[in-house]
């Protein structure tokens, strides 16, 4: 596969502030965000902190930020759901304080969260931001009914346009919505006292202050870990470095606080709301207190994190790309769709 290849950015056409501001219109107020962390902790964790997370999740639930996510998605042209009961999430994560960062219109990551009908588990999958695909016409008309980057279609036509792509290339229908700025896991990681990540080998950051990572297990703080998660242009699979990064800090994410008594402790659970007040923002119809209900059971273990199928990197004229593997990719998706992943796993195709 080749080396890291070089992003190159959709032009910022979309006015996607409603994803910045509430329904009035105004700018957000942090006390009225709860962070996708929040809500994992709270679900991660049965029992006494599974009730004591619901009430609190109850008296928050009308105040949560909500982008309209399906907006303008014509019903006619959606995936169909097959298996009754399974959950499928889109989230969709951006660093707005990452240093190679040109623009505010952009999607740094694509996830799909599979959550299976009995809810024993939860399959996150990566969708390379990067991957040639169709994107379907922007509402306005103008931009899109075209093939090009995956996360041109956020840029193109904001959250609408990217379900609408998501659903074409992976025919899975889309339940639900987050919003997610990874720049404030920081703030997420230190209110946890730090997260313990395995570093696959030694390297040193390309951003300031240039830290070096020590391959194996290690403590990092908030600041240490998101420089950790950006890091792909020293590996040699570029961008994919990056998500197996991401994935790691998420995962590290969960143990610790799952691990922390972050919910059974209402102190520590509303400093750290607090502390990740600005990170997410979910769709119209998102229940957090459903999905804490529907997910209780779960812990770190019970995640799968797997990413979409490849054929690794090319050129697409002057565009580095990633293209998608379309038969592994249509086997894949289509077990998604089924709500049969651990299939696929069992058997490796």
């Amino acid at each position: 596969m080749p080396g890291a290849h070089q992003f190159v950015e959709p032009d910022p056409v979309a006015d996607n502030a409603d994803t910045l501001r509430g329904r009035n219109g105004k700018p957000r107020r942090r006390w009225r965000r709860i962070a996708l962390i929040s809500l994992l902790v709270v679900a991660l964790v049965g029992g006494a902190g599974m009730i004591a997370g619901g009430l609190y999740l109850r008296s928050v639930e009308s105040d949560i930020e909500r982008v309209d996510a399906f907006a303008g998605v014509p019903e006619e042209g959606r995936p169909q759901a097959v298996a009754k009961g399974a959950m499928n999430i889109l989230i969709l994560g951006s660093d707005t304080r990452d240093p190679e960062s040109t623009s505010g219109s952009r999607t740094d990551t694509i996830i799909l969260a599979h959550l299976p009908k009995d809810r024993s588990s939860a399959q996150l999958i990566s969708i390379p931001r990067d991957t040639w695909v169709a994107v379907p016409r922007a509402k306005d008309g103008n931009h899109g009914g075209r093939d090009a980057k995956i996360n041109a279609a956020y840029a193109w036509g904001g959250v609408p346009l990217m379900v609408q792509t998501v659903e074409k290339f992976t025919s899975v229908r889309i339940d639900h919505v987050m919003m997610v700025d990874f720049a404030g896991f920081k703030e997420i990681i230190d209110a946890l006292g730090g997260i313990d990540v395995n570093s696959e080998k030694n390297f040193t950051s390309i951003h300031p202050p240039f830290r070096t990572f020590r391959q194996g297990m290690q403590r990092m703080d908030g600041e240490t870990a998101l420089d950790y998660s950006r890091q792909r242009k020293q590996f040699p699979d570029g961008d994919f470095a990056r998500i197996r990064h991401q994935q790691q800090v998420i995962k590290a994410i969960l143990d610790r606080a799952v691990s922390g008594g972050i919910v059974t402790n209402p102190g520590k659970l509303n400093s750290f709301v607090k502390a990740t007040s600005n990170a997410v923002s979910v769709d119209e119809d998102m229940s957090l207190l459903g999905m804490a209900t529907d997910l209780r059971g779960l812990r770190g273990s019970s995640l799968v994190f797997m990413t979409s199928p490849t054929k690794g990197t090319g050129r697409v004229g002057s565009e580095s790309v990633v293209f998608a593997n379309t038969e592994k990719a249509k086997a894949f998706y289509d077990a998604v769709r089924r709500d049969a992943v651990p299939e696929i796993l069992s058997t490796g195709k």
